[in-house]
């Protein structure tokens, strides 16, 4: 009885310190938290480096088929590169809304023809670079998980206008083979995660963007134009986001 006793004690007395140590390693653990009160912000603000992997998702005009010259298009990932500035407001714990203003992105879509001489059969390979400086302007939803410490997950889904500062759409001139709208509309959505370190938060992030209008200004006139009917922008978007 008595062995069963101090038996007994002695467990007590494990479960007393092992409490003791759990919650003094959660205080630590929250001693040790970057940024604690960020989270409870209504408003903060980030920047954000972006690299763009693009192409066009092409569809061919009726008349293409009955072309002689041009054999066939295809679309070429291209990369780019580009400058946003982040507004976030705080939902509550685990959603945020996300208006990027300013976004500036440089980007390339090119376009790779088979083409062929009809008089003397033969063949060649032509490449048109089309180049776009697009202005956007994005708005997201966040969903966030729970802190873990200095870490933390989220996904983003939103819709982004975009303005092509570079269009051809109104040039007259014959070298601006492939024209473009001005005008692109699209839907967004990615994956981030979130490092809190003692001055900032570090967010890689990873996004598709498809766009929902035709962005090519077709010309008849023109023979690497007139084989295309419509052209949308296919966009891989991969962030380096710094916010405070």
């Amino acid at each position: 009885m008595q062995r069963i006793k101090k038996a007994s004690y002695g467990l007590f007395l494990i479960g007393c310190f092992s409490a003791l140590f759990s919650l003094e390693g959660k205080a630590q653990l929250r001693d040790n938290e970057n940024l604690p009160d960020h989270d409870g912000k209504f408003y903060h603000l980030g920047i954000a480096l972006i690299y763009n992997n693009s192409h066009f998702q092409v569809s061919a005009h009726p008349s293409f088929l009955q072309s002689d010259s041009v054999l066939s298009v295809n679309p070429l990932n291209t990369g780019g590169f580009g400058l946003a500035g982040l507004h976030t407001f705080r939902i509550s714990d685990h959603l945020e809304f996300r208006v990027v203003f300013p976004q500036l992105m440089f980007s390339y879509k090119n376009l790779s023809y088979n083409v062929k001489y009809p008089s003397s059969g033969e063949t060649y390979k032509a490449t048109k670079q089309v180049e776009s400086i697009l202005l956007g302007f994005p708005t997201q939803v966040k969903f966030l998980s729970d802190r873990i410490h200095n870490f933390r997950v989220y996904m983003l889904g939103g819709v982004n206008y975009q303005y092509d500062l570079a269009s051809n759409a109104s040039s007259r001139k014959a070298q601006n083979l492939v024209k473009l709208k001005p005008y692109d509309f699209s839907i967004e959505a990615g994956i981030g995660f979130q490092f809190y370190f003692p001055v900032f938060i570090l967010s890689p992030e990873l996004k598709i963007s498809d766009g929902l209008i035709n962005i090519h200004s077709r010309d008849p006139n023109l023979i690497y134009s007139s084989s295309i009917d419509k052209l949308n922008s296919r966009m891989v978007v991969f962030s380096l986001i710094f916010e405070g």
